[in-house]
């Protein structure tokens, strides 16, 4: 699907945190909270009523931060690092996004599509090519850059061992990340570890298994929850987040805290 700039704007616009607009209006010049601007694909996005129980990390991402770092989830179904830019969808973000804030990247699911040369990039050139332009775009904003490997699927060879999906493009962003000396969140090789560790009946009860749908992909309540918070513990560990910064790393979330709101309009 191919929007307008108008309708990326609006998106935008509707992903901003909520009170964010007012505040900034009824209290001009105060000190303005960092946020943490994520943009990505389907399995980090917002989903609503009618794709539920699917739902992307970045919705409960907030339930581990602070409630001084709102979270800005710019992440849509189907886009690649490519698609993403040519849509025009991050130059909202950096029409958005102020000095001090993080944009937290993670790509790949997408770029994969060989057979699709609107979305398809090649790992080691035009994945990494296109990375860059959201590293340079935040920095030239004031922003932090933070890369994401992508979120590994659910995949499980005859032998009951997690399989890796995504090919090169880890490799290619840890590289990148290491050459451009921004942070990086290694989620592909973590949420490996996590799929061995469940296994594979476990698992199911982390992905959007329903009665008419086995989705290896995408994410239910529970494991959106739990790919959040390995995102979180790895912005620790970067120090990109301080401890202060983070809530509830530890603690229980009760999955019926996600909720899905109306579609937009």
């Amino acid at each position: 699907m191919s929007l307008t700039r108008r309708q990326v704007t609006a998106a935008a616009l509707a992903a901003v945190p909520l009170g964010a607009t007012a505040a900034g209006s009824a209290h001009a010049g105060a000190r303005r909270p960092r946020t943490l601007y994520i943009a990505g694909d389907s399995t980090a996005a917002q989903k609503y009523s009618d794709a539920a129980p699917e739902t992307g990390w970045g919705m409960a991402l907030p339930f581990f931060l602070h409630s001084g770092l709102p979270v800005a989830n710019h992440a849509v179904n189907g886009r690649s690092s490519k698609s993403f830019i040519d849509e025009g969808r991050l130059d909202a973000v950096l029409a958005a996004i102020r000095p001090g804030d993080l944009l937290l990247v993670q790509f790949a699911h997408n770029d994969e599509k060989t057979t699709d040369p609107t979305r398809y990039t090649e790992p080691w050139t035009t994945y990494q090519e296109c990375l860059r332009h959201y590293l340079a775009g935040a920095r030239a904003k004031g922003a932090r850059p933070v890369l994401a490997t992508p979120v590994e699927r659910r995949r499980f060879d005859a032998a009951g061992k997690a399989q890796p999906t995504h090919g090169e493009y880890p490799a290619a962003m840890r590289a990148l990340a290491a050459r451009e000396r921004v942070a990086l969140l290694d989620v592909q090789a973590l949420s490996l570890a996590l799929w061995q560790q469940l296994g594979v009946e476990e698992t199911k009860t982390y992905f959007n298994w329903t009665a008419t749908e086995q989705d290896n992909t995408h994410f239910n309540p529970p494991g959106a929850i739990a790919v959040a918070r390995l995102v979180v513990r790895e912005l620790l560990r970067t120090r990109v987040l301080a401890p202060r910064d983070v809530v509830r790393l530890n603690e229980r979330i009760p999955p019926s805290w996600i909720t899905w709101p109306d579609p937009l309009t």
